[in-house]
């Protein structure tokens, strides 16, 4: 019995400074992050090691971390015009950015977006091409909704294989994403391959269906510049997307069943339906980097364009926190990397390839330290609740 109530009081002694030790962990974590979300300090995280150990690398090269860093933010900030090239970039990103994050706020991980785009793209090619009459004001909104339904309709395929039959959407998305880049392949080398062509792409689309670079309405863009119109495209998807998610009754649908399907259920939501229209929706909006590349940049269609667009998309959504002004954030990260990556090779002896490592450490960080959002706005209260059990007024 004596040595139960040692027992007893060394339990309590230890549970009471395990609890002070968590308080003075929260304590000085709050004192550094002051009131930023602690949903955020994992992105910062990765951000600040991924960085870290880029700057290791660059060391081996020969070459000083804070040099190449230091013409990085020049290659990125030296001009509007260089800026502009990181918004040309981030543009196909904003896009499936959002269309993964739709996903995942529905519970689905959708890894066909690049699919998606390359079918939405030919689509809008195909009508570029073909469609001769009613001017632009018929032509661009034709080609517009082509692109939608077409990634639209791709997307849907596994929400309705996931909703009937409960196959999972990562396998099919991914067998799908085959499919749409083997059928486009054929289609542009085969069947609508542009006569005495090198490389195989449909001819230009119509004069009409071509949407004009900013640099037709700015001088501080170069006409070399080729970023267009189509960014105010994605500007207004961040906008509409965070609307509908907050706003709509459909977008309270989406979350409620990616963070509660079984409640849903009970509440009386089709989760069936809500599971197909999320698919369909996310891929209408990856549709939208197929636009970008046919109707905003080289005006036809080209077999193979995307150097994985759709796959970018899932680390923006995961960096951009599943938030589309988070997307937004992280589609110009990863456009000022690809941006700086070329400059940085040509001024140094740092390849272009160190960032695509930053980007794959980004990638293993992120997915690490998820958890850690998890585990620090609970930990005071675990403290707690650990220390109130042994405390002078437990019967209380």
């Amino acid at each position: 019995m004596y040595r139960d109530a040692r027992n007893g009081i060394g339990t309590k002694r230890r549970m009471n400074r395990l609890a002070d030790y968590a308080s003075r962990i929260t304590s000085h974590l709050s004192h550094f992050t002051g009131d930023v979300s602690p949903r955020l300090l994992p992105t910062a995280f990765a951000l600040c090691t991924a960085f870290l150990l880029g700057g290791i690398l660059i060391l081996f090269f020969g070459e000083r971390p804070f040099e190449v860093y230091g013409l990085l933010w020049q290659s990125v900030f030296g001009s509007l015009d260089d800026f502009g090239y990181v918004l040309f970039n981030a543009t196909p990103l904003i896009f499936t950015g959002l269309a993964v994050m739709l996903g995942f706020k529905g519970g689905l991980f959708n890894i066909g977006c690049e699919g998606q785009l390359y079918l939405a793209g030919f689509a809008t090619a195909w009508v570029g091409f073909h469609l001769n009459w009613g001017g632009g004001w018929v032509i661009i909104p034709a080609c517009l909704v082509s692109a939608i339904l077409a990634g639209g309709l791709w997307g849907a395929i596994p929400g309705v294989l996931k909703a009937r039959y409960g196959v999972h959407e990562v396998i099919n998305t991914i067998m799908l994403n085959f499919i749409a880049i083997a059928l486009t392949n054929y289609l542009v080398t085969e069947v609508y391959k542009a006569p005495n062509q090198m490389t195989p792409h449909t001819p230009l689309i119509h004069e009409a269906a071509q949407l004009p670079r900013l640099s037709a309405f700015s001088s501080v863009f170069l006409p070399s510049n080729p970023v267009n119109i189509t960014l105010f495209f994605a500007f207004a998807l961040i906008g509409i997307m965070q609307f509908f998610l907050k706003r709509t009754k459909w977008g309270y649908e989406i979350r409620f069943v990616g963070n509660a399907t079984e409640v849903a259920t009970y509440a009386g939501i089709n989760v069936r339906r809500v599971t197909v229209w999320t698919m369909a929706l996310s891929g209408a909006v990856a549709g939208f980097a197929g636009v970008w590349e046919v109707m905003g940049y080289r005006y036809r269609f080209l077999d193979n364009f995307s150097p994985g667009f759709g796959f970018t998309g899932i680390v923006v959504a995961l960096l951009g926190r599943n938030h589309p002004y988070g997307v937004l954030f992280a589609a110009l990260l990863f456009g000022a990397l690809n941006k700086g990556a070329l400059d940085i090779e040509i001024l140094t002896n740092v390849p272009r390839e160190l960032f695509l490592i930053i980007q794959g450490v980004l990638i293993l960080l992120l997915v690490c330290a998820e958890g850690f959002s998890d585990i620090l706005p609970n930990l005071k209260d675990w403290a707690l609740r650990a220390k109130a059990p042994f405390g002078k007024n437990r019967e209380s």
